[in-house]
C-alpha cells in the first residue's frame, strides 16, 4: 500500500519533455511533487550532492558519476531528461587560427568547469575523432566541480575571478570555448560550421545520442518508499509522450522542438529512457571521464545503476 500525500521537494528543469509533469498535467497518485524553480537548473547540483536538499533533482551525467566516486550516496534513475550534441558547443575567436580541431593543440579554451558534463563529452569526440591531444590544450575554468571534493587536475589554470568567458573570447584573451549556448558574435565561430550535419554522421555512425542530465533521488526515499522509483519513472514518460504528441499534432515552436522532431526522424524516440537504449552513451562518457582524470576507473552501468532500480525500470 502506498503511503498517501508523499510531498517530494523536485528541483528539474523545464523542458519539452518534463512540462506536462511540472504543469500538473501528469500526477502521481498519492505523491505531490512540490517544484523549486531554480535557474540555471545546475545550480541545484551542487545542493543535492553536498546537502541533499531534494528528494529528487535533475543531475549533470558526469557530476553523477564523480559523485559516486567520492562515495556519495545518490540513486540514480535511467531518464536521460537533457541530451544534446555537442559539436556546436565548441567556438573559436575568429582571429584564433584555429581551422579544424587538432589547431586546438597550443591554444587557450575556455569551459565552464573541468567536471562539466557537456566538455567531458566535447574533449572525448575531440580525441577520439580527431585525434585532439588533450594535454596539449590549455584549458582555462571558471568554477569548480559540484562535487567539491574534486580538484581540478595541475595542468588547468582557473581564469581570474574578474573575467568572464563570453568576454575573454571576444577579445582573444582565450582562443576558443566550450559552451552549453554557444556565444553569438562577430568576434566568434563555429568551429563546425555544418556542426548539425555533422553531429547526425557521428550519431549515426556510433548510434549515441550523448546523456547529459538525469534524475536522481535521496537514498533513503529509495530504500523507504521503493514503488515511488517506478512511479516516478512512469511519470517522466507519460510527460515525454503528452510533449511528442504535441509536437507531432502542432508542430514544432521553438529551436529544441525542432531539433526533437530531427531525432524522431532519425531515431525514433529522440529521448530513450530506461538502460538498455542509453547502454552504449553511459558506458561511452565513462570511458571518456576515466581518460581525462575524472574517475578513477571506467564505471559500467551496473557500477551507477542499483540492482533494485534496474529490476523496477529495465
Amino acid at each position: 500500500m502506498t503511503a498517501p500525500n508523499l510531498i517530494l521537494k523536485t528541483a528539474i528543469g523545464s523542458y519539452g519533455n518534463t512540462q506536462a509533469l511540472k504543469d500538473g498535467r501528469v500526477t502521481i497518485s498519492g505523491v505531490t511533487l512540490d517544484f523549486a524553480e531554480i535557474t540555471p537548473v545546475y545550480k541545484a547540483f551542487m545542493r543535492m550532492i553536498q546537502q541533499l536538499e531534494f528528494d529528487v533533482s535533475e543531475m549533470a551525467f558526469t557530476t553523477y558519476m564523480v559523485a559516486k566516486a567520492f562515495d556519495k550516496q545518490l540513486t540514480a534513475l535511467p531518464l536521460v531528461i537533457f541530451r544534446k550534441f555537442h559539436h556546436a558547443t565548441i567556438v573559436c575567436n575568429v582571429n584564433s587560427g584555429i581551422r579544424e580541431p587538432k589547431d586546438l593543440e597550443g591554444k587557450r579554451v575556455g569551459i565552464r568547469a573541468f567536471a562539466q558534463t557537456g566538455p567531458t563529452w566535447s574533449r572525448g569526440i575531440l580525441q577520439s575523432e580527431y585525434g585532439v591531444d588533450l594535454r596539449k590544450v590549455t584549458w582555462i575554468t571558471y568554477e569548480g566541480s559540484h562535487v567539491k571534493e574534486l580538484q581540478d587536475p595541475e595542468y588547468i589554470i582557473r581564469a581570474p575571478k574578474e573575467k568572464q568567458m563570453n568576454d575573454m573570447l571576444r577579445a582573444g584573451e582565450i582562443d576558443a570555448a566550450v559552451m552549453t549556448n554557444p556565444l553569438v558574435a562577430p568576434e566568434v565561430r563555429p568551429l563546425f560550421p555544418n556542426a548539425a550535419e555533422v553531429e547526425i554522421e557521428w550519431f549515426k555512425k556510433t548510434g549515441i545520442y550523448p546523456v547529459n542530465h538525469i534524475v536522481v533521488v535521496k537514498p533513503d526515499l529509495a530504500a523507504s518508499q521503493p514503488w515511488v522509483l517506478k512511479e516516478l519513472f512512469n511519470a517522466f514518460n507519460t510527460s515525454k509522450e503528452l510533449y511528442l504528441k504535441r509536437l507531432e499534432a502542432q508542430g514544432p515552436s521553438s529551436a529544441e522542438d525542432k531539433r526533437v522532431l530531427e531525432m524522431k526522424g532519425v531515431m525514433g524516440d529522440p529521448f530513450p529512457y530506461g538502460i538498455a537504449p542509453n547502454r552504449k552513451a553511459i558506458e561511452t562518457i565513462s570511458q571518456f571521464a576515466f581518460q581525462q582524470g575524472l574517475l578513477p576507473r571506467p564505471y559500467s552501468v551496473e557500477d551507477l545503476f542499483d540492482a533494485s532500480v534496474m529490476d523496477l525500470v529495465g
